[in-house]
């Protein structure tokens, strides 16, 4: 299907950046939206977004994940109305966060015990804490390539300079930002991700917590190798530690119950985001009752004015109560589209002899351009031609087709065949100019 040539104008984003800049810093509200021409939203429906000079776009950002339900999903905009009328914030206990509790203890093999955040960054700084708590230990093992928030203590080594980084088995911890306090790296062990032999020569009695993506969707979108999720379970439990998920990515939106569920490993605490409200700003930490007791005693801290917000509640409950009564309808389909995506991005690769690689389970997955059969961790992803991706995602933007900007696609039940079929026409296109 051949793609009509569009012609698109920038001139109110234009204006609107310049005026932004003057207010706010850097004229962008997250340092993931810096661009030379940043994207400014009018509004967006189902799985395309309108900018502000009427420019279309099939979107396969989500609003980098949450719309899993795709943009504006009437269930979760009536949810929100609803509790919009009946009040926005009480600083006190509902019935939603109880009911949205049990439905994601019902869900998710990991959670007997809940606690609400506001953002993803929020729930994971909460499970350090509880596992430090918890154990009684100081030090936290995480792996290169894995982004955990950006908060100091887990800012390390998520795309590091492999000059600072070092050697691959023993990496130094690289700091992600000017003003982070050295001393954070002090209790933060740093190896490669995908090798359990790094962990097991590591594993010690000082050690609170391994903490990873157990789908790794920060750098690429890699699949742990077989036998990997499993042999941290079993580590960390030999050793009295704790396995921590990192799950705001992954939770809801490549089955129901997560990457947990979906590759069959139960791990101590889990933090999930993105997916589980349509959008609105909710997380939740969840675990074991043994582990999670330690906040409901009062010996971990946890708190904040925001958490279980009753409308960011009446969105979780909507969309979990729709991902759980249609899971024999949502996932399947989901995973269809990605397919039918995946393949066809390959086919138009091979087509034009470019050396696209195309990974990940459907739902959400990776295009790198590499001469290498795959891609397993931090080192390989950093080997792949990331500037001749930046071009493709350039192009693929220009023609009105919108993925993260390192290469991952997000899919969500609002995609169309035609329009999946309209975005491999696009990326053929690119393709073979690249």
């Amino acid at each position: 299907m051949e793609k009509p040539v569009q012609t698109r104008r920038h001139d109110h984003a234009d204006r609107l950046y310049a005026r932004a800049r003057q207010v706010i810093a850097g004229g962008v509200s997250s340092d993931a939206r810096r661009a030379d021409r940043p994207l400014f939203v009018d509004h967006a429906s189902g799985a395309e977004l309108w900018d502000v000079d009427g420019n279309r776009y099939l979107d396969y950002v989500l609003g980098q994940g949450p719309n899993l339900l795709g943009h504006a999903a009437p269930l979760v905009a009536d949810a929100v109305s609803d509790q919009v009328r009946r009040g926005v914030a009480y600083a006190a206990q509902h019935e939603l966060e109880a009911q949205v509790a049990e439905r994601l203890c019902s869900m998710v093999p990991a959670a007997e015990l809940v606690r609400f955040n506001s953002v993803g960054s929020e729930a994971v700084h909460g499970a350090i804490r509880l596992a430090r708590g918890h154990t009684g230990r100081p030090k936290i093992v995480k792996f290169e390539g894995n982004y955990h928030g950006w908060l100091d203590p887990v800012l390390y080594s998520v795309h590091p300079d492999l000059a600072l980084a070092g050697d691959a088995r023993h990496p130094t911890a690289v700091g992600g930002t000017a003003g982070q306090p050295r001393h954070d790296a002090d209790d933060l062990i740093v190896l490669p991700y995908n090798d359990l032999q790094a962990v097991e020569e590591i594993m010690a009695d000082d050690i609170a917590a391994v903490i990873l993506e157990p789908l790794l969707c920060n750098t690429g979108c890699i699949t742990p190798a077989p036998g990997y999720l499993e042999g941290l379970r079993e580590l960390t439990q030999q050793h009295g530690s704790l396995l921590i998920f990192d799950e705001i990515i992954t939770g809801f939106r490549v089955a129901p119950g997560g990457a947990g569920e979906l590759l069959g490993v139960v791990p101590d605490l889990a933090a999930f985001g993105k997916a589980m409200a349509g959008g609105m700003q909710v997380s939740a930490l969840v675990g074991s009752a043994e582990v999670m007791g330690t906040i409901a005693d009062g010996k971990v801290a946890h708190a904040g004015t925001f958490n279980s917000h009753p409308v960011g509640m009446a969105a979780a409950d909507a969309v979990l109560r729709h991902l759980d009564e249609h899971r024999a309808d949502v996932y399947p389909a989901l995973n269809a589209a990605g397919k039918r995506l995946m393949d066809g991005l390959r086919a138009a690769a091979a087509k034009h002899g470019v050396p696209l690689l195309v990974d990940g389970p459907g739902p959400v997955f990776q295009t790198y351009i590499t001469d290498q059969d795959a891609v397993t961790d931090y080192r390989t992803f950093a080997a792949c031609d990331r500037a001749a991706m930046a071009r493709f995602h350039a192009g693929l933007f220009a023609a009105g087709t919108s993925i993260v900007p390192r290469g991952l696609w997000f899919l969500s039940t609002e995609h169309t065949e035609d329009q999946i079929d309209e975005t491999i026409a696009v990326a053929e296109s690119v393709l073979s100019s690249l």
